[in-house]
């Protein structure tokens, strides 16, 4: 658990040698000072998107790269998985159990990709033709990742609607922070073990119960069948699909998610200035690589404008801060700053 988290950033400086952003006592939103009142602007509307001409520049969808990146996404999970069994039978014991071990964390880091590549095609950004992109988000990306495609979409919308309101289907998640070290220990060790990865996956068994959920489980089931049996007919080693993609989902996946989901709003309040919603923190190559992958990070550019694809999110963050009204003031230095003020509590007397 402390691996993944160390992972996710370059710097191993103390967070309190560093300024962060400052926020108010009870919870993490950024105090008014943070917060310039400078919209509209020449490129910006009064809510913060672009306007119209840049917001038109910045919705071009990319179909081919697109395709490529929902190929790459596949040869880092069953293409990894493909090499580790070739590399291992050549390998000492020893050496193929390290082998082994960095393929689990890595599949772990796997569903990241499937699960922000689903994301992109809930939000219909993946591809042009409504057909294709929800046929490949489905199919592809989704159901892999044991995400109900469409229900997930539904929740999601309601998400951006009204960040934090009484609709967002995350609140539970976000709530409370920031919160006791303890209390963040604990989270992270029942998803390290495999609980929540559990309550998880019940709530898929369990919707073979209800009329209206059954045909999503069926279908999120038929291709976890398909890839549990691929997998042992590919590699002869019936082990390859629990071990090596069932477990990380139910253990790594989860680390990773609640460490991101909570990096992007944890501890945030509903309002319309989408700054006090959505944290903002500054971008490192090793947190894109576990955590944060096709650009997810740049998150309040997202969550302005949810209608721009992850290629220009950078270019829409850049904007934002151009415009002066995301100010580095704003911005944690690291992922880990960030966690280590989301859980900067004192404990109780």
């Amino acid at each position: 658990m402390d691996y993944l988290i160390r992972l996710c950033n370059i710097s191993v400086v103390s967070a309190a040698t560093i300024d962060l952003p400052q926020h108010r006592a009870e919870d993490m939103v950024p105090v008014p000072d943070l917060l310039p009142d400078v919209l509209p602007t020449e490129r910006l509307t009064a809510s913060g998107m672009p306007v119209p001409r840049l917001r038109e520049e910045l919705r071009r969808i990319p179909n081919v790269r697109n395709a490529l990146n929902v190929a790459s996404v596949w040869l880092q999970s069953v293409g990894l998985l493909t090499l580790a069994c070739w590399v291992t039978v050549r390998l000492p014991l020893g050496a193929a159990l390290v082998v082994w071990v960095a393929t689990f964390l890595l599949m772990g880091r796997a569903f990241a990709l499937f699960a922000i590549l689903s994301h992109e095609a809930a939000h219909r950004l993946l591809f042009k033709r409504k057909q294709v992109n929800d046929l490949v988000g489905q199919w592809l990306l989704a159901y892999p990742a044991f995400v109900p495609f469409h229900a997930y979409r539904r929740g999601h919308f309601a998400h951006h609607k009204d960040e934090m309101g009484p609709n967002e289907p995350d609140l539970n998640l976000y709530l409370g922070y920031p919160i006791t070290r303890a209390s963040m220990r604990r989270k992270l060790t029942r998803d390290a073990i495999g609980i929540s990865g559990w309550k998880n996956l019940k709530g898929l068994l369990l919707a073979f119960r209800s009329d209206q959920a059954r045909p999503v489980a069926i279908r999120i089931v038929a291709v976890q069948v398909v890839l549990f049996a691929g997998l042992w007919l590919a590699s002869g080693r019936w082990w390859l699909y629990p071990l090596f993609w069932l477990a990380p989902w139910m253990t790594v996946w989860r680390v990773i998610n609640r460490l991101r989901s909570i990096a992007e709003h944890g501890g945030m309040t509903r309002s319309k200035d989408r700054r006090m919603t959505t944290h903002v923190v500054r971008q490192s190559w090793m947190a894109r690589f576990w955590m944060v992958p096709f650009n997810t990070g740049w998150h309040l550019a997202h969550h302005v404008d949810m209608g721009v694809p992850f290629q220009r999110l950078p270019a829409l963050h850049r904007v934002l801060v151009e415009e002066g009204w995301v100010t580095e003031e704003l911005k944690y230095p690291s992922y880990r700053a960030l966690w280590r003020a989301l859980s900067s509590r004192p404990p109780a007397a």
